[in-house]
Formats: C-alpha cells, sequence, structure tokens
C-alpha cells in the first residue's frame, strides 16, 4: 500500500472526482482526461493575475508519478512560478485521496505549465502592473 503524504496548505484551485467514463479498462484515469484538468487548474491562477483571458502555450513539464483510480477524489493546486511581459509559468500539484476507510494521499502529478495574456482579438497583450 502507498504511504499517505500531507498535501499543501492552501486551497486547491480545482477538485474533481473521475468517473468510470474517465478510465480505461484497468480502471486507472485517462493521462488524457488528468492533462485536461491540469491545465484548467493552472489557468485560473494565471487568468486571475492577467486580469482576463490566457491561453496556454506550453508545456514545460508535465510528470505522472502515480495513477488514479476512478473515485479517487483529486485535488489540484497551482501557484504562479515566474511572470513575464506577457507570460505567466504556474506549477500545479495533483493529488488523489483514496480508500474512505482508511484514507491515503498520494501525489499523482506535477506539472509547470505557461500561459499568455490575450486581448479580444486572441494576439498577446501585457499583463497589467501586479
Amino acid at each position: 500500500m502507498d504511504e499517505s503524504v500531507a498535501m499543501p496548505s492552501n486551497a486547491p484551485v480545482l477538485r474533481v472526482v473521475p468517473m468510470p467514463a474517465d478510465a480505461n479498462f484497468h480502471g486507472d484515469i485517462f493521462g488524457g482526461w488528468i492533462m485536461s484538468h491540469v491545465d484548467v487548474a493552472g489557468a485560473i491562477p494565471a487568468s486571475q493575475r492577467a486580469c482576463g483571458r490566457v491561453a496556454t502555450v506550453a508545456v514545460n513539464s508535465f510528470i505522472f508519478k502515480q495513477p488514479v483510480f476512478v473515485g479517487d477524489v483529486v485535488s489540484f493546486f497551482a501557484e504562479i512560478t515566474k511572470v513575464g511581459r506577457t507570460s505567466i509559468t504556474v506549477a500545479v500539484e495533483v493529488y488523489a485521496q483514496r480508500n474512505p476507510g482508511r484514507e491515503i494521499t498520494v501525489k499523482v502529478t506535477e506539472a509547470s505549465l505557461t500561459y499568455v495574456a490575450v486581448g479580444p482579438d486572441r494576439k498577446p497583450r501585457e499583463l497589467p502592473p501586479p
């Protein structure tokens, strides 16, 4: 059995429970499902900092550490790590809480994504001052 780890003390930006339709025939959640939710989670602080629309321009790193299973409570934590003139880099950590009778928490994914602030014309725009 996996050893339980502590989740970050800050609030997650997103929490979801994967369902059977999100899994392969072995019950493992598709990596693309996790990647999609990581992108959404990273975009939340990025769009707040940009005061508007952002677009994903790069997935700098993405590491799957543990599988995610149907019924896990999956929490996504996101933190801005770098701000440029038009871009924002966000680190996302993902944890799964499983086994409700004897709950354990495992870190399942780490990722770094870069977003760019875009205007109504969908072209890059400068970020407002902090």
